[in-house]
C-alpha cells in the first residue's frame, strides 16, 4: 500500500480497498478455495474436451486413420491410470486430512485453541485440498469421455488431452502433498506458530494509517461509551447508529465504504466499540458528528462484520492475546513448559518494540481531500502493555526462567520507548519483583529469579 498526499502536504496511507474485508473473510473460510477449484476444473475439462474433439476432427479431415488408431491406443493405456487415480484419490484425501486434523488438535491443545485459525487460513492447506478434489473430479470426468467404440473410423471421442491434464494434476498433487506435510509438521512447532502469529500482528501495525491521534477523542475508551461531549476535531455528536444484526465479536468494518458514506453526507463517523469487542443487537456501533443522521446513514450498521471469533484484519491487540494465551498454557501445571512461555515472551517484546514509537489511541481515516471521516478506536500503549504482561506475570512467579526473560524484555522496552511511555513498564517490573520476593523464600533463589536474561536460563 503506497502513500498519497492530502491538501496539507502530509503523507497519508492509502485507504483500505472496499473489498478487503471480504477478502479477509474468505481467507477465514475453508470452502471457497475447493469450490473455486471444482468450478475451474469443469472449465478446464470443457476446454480439454474441445481440444480433443478438434484433434480428432483434424486427423479425420486429413484422412490419417493410422494416427487416430495410435491415439486411441494411447488413450486406452491412459485409461488404466486414470481409473486407478479415480479409485485412490478420495481415499487418499480422507486419510491425509484425518491425520492432519489430529495433528492440528494436538497443536491446539498444546498451544491455544486459537491456533486452529492458522490451519484454516493456510494457503498451502487450501491449495492442497482444492487440487486433490480437482484431480478426483477430473478423473471422473475423463472416464465419462471414453467411447466404447474401438473402430478408429467410428470412435466419437479420444480423451487424450484430458488424460494428460489428469496426469499433470496428479503430479501437482504429489508436490503439494509434500509441501502440505511439511507445513503441518511446522504447525506443531511452537517457534513456527508464534512466528506466524507475530508476522500477522506486525502486518496489522504496518497497515495502520500513518495519521493516528495520540489522544483519544471524547468517548473513546475500553468500556461502554456513554459520552456525548463534543470534540473540536469531530464536531458535536448528533446521532448514534445501533447494531441490528446478530450478536458476536466485531471483526472489522468496511473502512473505504464508511469513509465514502461519511463524505457524501458531510459528517464524521466514530466507531463506538473497538474491533474485538462483543456486540449485541441495540449496541451503539457508530456515533455521527458534525451533521444529522440522514436516511443514507441508516445503512451504516450493515458495514460492520460480526462473527464468532476475532480476526487479525483490523484487530491490533489480537496478536498479543494469542501470544499471551500460548504463554499461559505453557505455564499451566498441566503443561509446565516454561521454554515455550519464553518464546512467546520473545515475540511479545518484538511486537511492543514495533509500536513503541508509534502514536496510538485512535486511527483517523481521511477522504481524498484529507478530511477526517472515520475515527476508529484502538488500544493505547498502556492497554497493550497490560495485555502483554499482566496474566503472564501472575503465572510466572514460580518459574525463574520466565521471570528472568520478562525482566530482560521489560528492560529492553524501557530503553526503547519515550519517557512518557515508561510508567506501565516500570509498574509491571515492580509488581513482578515484589511477587517474586513474596513467593520465593531463599535469598539466593530470589536473586537468581530477578536477574534479567534474554534467554531465560541459557
Amino acid at each position: 500500500m503506497g502513500d498519497w498526499k492530502t491538501t496539507d502536504g502530509l503523507p497519508r496511507r492509502r485507504r483500505h480497498r472496499a473489498l478487503s474485508p471480504w477478502r479477509e473473510h474468505l481467507r477465514d473460510t475453508f470452502w471457497f478455495a475447493p469450490t473455486a477449484a471444482l468450478f475451474l476444473v469443469f472449465v478446464v475439462w470443457s476446454a480439454a474436451t474441445a481440444a480433443d474433439d478438434a484433434i480428432l476432427t483434424a486427423l479425420r479431415d486429413a484422412g490419417d486413420e493410422d494416427a487416430v488408431s495410435d491415439l486411441l491406443g494411447i488413450a486406452e493405456d491412459a485409461k488404466t491410470v486414470v481409473t486407478t487415480i479415480s479409485a485412490a484419490m478420495m481415499t487418499f484425501i480422507g486419510v491425509v486430512f484425518s491425520i492432519s486434523l489430529v495433528a492440528v488438535q494436538m497443536a491446539a491443545g498444546q498451544f491455544s485453541p486459537r491456533v486452529v485459525r492458522i490451519f484454516v487460513r493456510s494457503r498451502i492447506t487450501k491449495a492442497t485440498f482444492a487440487v486433490f478434489l480437482a484431480t478426483f473430479v477430473q478423473s471422473l470426468l475423463v472416464l465419462t469421455s471414453y467411447d466404447s467404440q474401438r473402430d478408429p473410423a467410428l470412435v466419437a471421442s479420444i480423451p487424450l488431452v484430458q488424460s494428460v491434464l489428469t496426469l499433470i494434476l496428479v503430479g501437482l498433487s504429489v508436490v503439494l502433498f509434500v509441501m502440505y506435510v511439511n507445513s503441518t509438521l511446522r504447525l506443531m512447532r511452537v517457534a513456527h506458530v508464534v512466528d506466524l502469529i507475530t508476522r500477522e500482528a506486525l502486518r496489522v501495525v504496518a497497515n495502520m494509517p500513518l495519521d493516528v491521534s495520540a489522544e483519544k477523542p471524547a468517548g473513546i475508551g475500553t468500556g461502554p461509551d456513554t459520552s456525548t461531549a463534543p470534540h473540536p476535531d469531530l464536531g458535536p455528536e448528533t446521532a448514534r447508529i445501533a447494531h441490528h444484526g446478530r450478536a458476536g465479536v466485531l471483526r472489522d468494518v468496511d473502512i473505504a465504504r464508511l469513509v465514502r458514506m461519511a463524505r457524501q453526507n458531510g459528517v464524521v463517523l466514530r466507531l463506538v466499540p473497538r474491533i474485538g469487542d462483543f456486540v449485541v443487537p441495540g449496541t451503539p456501533v457508530f456515533a455521527v458528528h458534525g451533521g444529522p443522521a440522514t436516511k443514507g446513514l441508516r445503512a451504516l450498521s450493515f458495514q460492520v462484520s460480526v462473527g464468532a471469533e476475532r480476526t487479525f484484519h483490523q484487530d491490533l491487540g489480537f496478536g498479543l492475546r494469542q501470544l499471551s494465551d500460548i504463554a499461559l498454557r505453557a505455564l499451566s501445571p498441566a503443561v509446565n513448559d516454561p521454554t515455550t512461555a519464553v518464546q512467546a515472551v520473545d515475540r511479545i517484546v518484538q511486537f511492543l518494540s514495533s509500536v513503541a514509537q508509534r502514536p496510538l489511541g485512535a486511527l483517523l481515516h481521511r477522504d481524498r481531500q484529507g478530511t477526517v471521516r472515520l475515527v476508529q478506536p484502538v488500544p493505547d500503549w498502556t492497554e497493550l502493555v497490560d495485555l502483554a504482561f499482566t496474566e503472564i506475570r501472575g503465572c510466572a512467579v514460580a518459574s525463574p526462567q520466565v521471570t528472568r526473560r520478562l525482566l530482560a524484555g521489560l528492560d529492553d522496552l524501557l530503553g526503547a520507548v519515550p519517557e512518557d511511555r515508561r510508567a506501565p513498564l516500570v509498574r509491571h517490573r515492580t509488581l513482578l519483583t515484589q511477587a517474586v520476593e513474596r513467593t520465593v523464600p531463599e535469598a539466593a533463589d530470589r536473586a537468581f529469579a530477578l536477574h534479567p536474561d534474554r534467554q531465560g536460563i541459557g
